[in-house]
């Protein structure tokens, strides 16, 4: 479904993104993760156009994302996108925060966005916040809205940038159980994250980056259990000690 071939990036005279390779297939549950500035945000921003590169190739269910003639707003439309601040309009209550985007970028009426909307906010919990505005919310039900207005889209995969790490510790499950229901349900999700709790729940792919470059791509369990890299296996050991 998402194919990144030999992608580099650089902003000015810093490559970011090294010769970045990896498949990501219908169904996969993909986690990225690394050291910080290892790269792995840009890597998932370039995947909906919101961060150019300038060498390389991504396909996205078939559609180039770095074509002149690709019509990136509706790429972005259909592929969910998680970030790490929520990202929500201050000023609009939840349920027209999750009808926006619906009715200008899809064209659906108020009443069918409003429908799709409340079951998504259903499925994430927070139906009985409906008329409240973001402010009124704790860290971890602004990014729950943000996943149903996600989903309210009807994406075929999910992008995921740390979106507990802007959380207080007790928010971090509330968040991970909605994406971990994602995953069983079969959703197709690239997330990066420091969580490996939730790598190792659900993943079956991890990638490792450091520097820009991909060190290792492959099965949960075999980095997990036996990571090919010096690096990664002294990242293993910081982060789940």
């Amino acid at each position: 479904m998402i194919e990144i071939k030999n992608i580099s990036k650089w902003y000015g005279q810093f490559q970011v993104l090294k010769d970045c390779s990896t498949r990501v297939e219908k169904g996969d549950v993909m986690v990225i993760c690394g050291p910080s500035g290892s790269g792995k945000s840009t890597l998932i921003k370039t995947v909906n156009g919101l961060e150019p590169f300038q060498q390389g190739e991504i396909s996205v269910d078939g559609t180039s994302v770095g074509a002149k003639g690709t019509d990136l707003p509706a790429l972005r439309a259909r592929i969910g996108m998680v970030f790490q601040n929520f990202e929500l309009f201050p000023h609009l209550s939840v349920r027209d925060n999750l009808t926006l985007g619906q009715i200008k970028v899809l064209g659906r009426s108020k009443d069918e966005a409003v429908e799709r909307g409340l079951h998504y906010l259903d499925r994430v919990g927070l139906l009985a916040h409906q008329d409240k505005f973001p402010a009124q919310l704790s860290g971890g039900q602004q990014q729950r809205v943000a996943i149903a207005r996600a989903l309210a889209m009807d994406p075929i995969a999910m992008l995921f940038d740390e979106p507990t790490s802007a959380l207080d510790p007790e928010m971090i499950n509330e968040v991970l159980d909605v994406m971990v229901g994602l995953a069983q349900e079969g959703m197709t999700m690239m997330v990066v994250t420091h969580e490996m709790g939730f790598a190792r729940k659900v993943a079956n792919r991890v990638v490792f980056m450091d520097h820009g470059s991909i060190l290792e791509d492959t099965g949960k369990d075999e980095f997990f259990h036996a990571p090919q890299t010096e690096r990664a296996r002294d990242f293993l050991a910081r982060i789940i000690h």
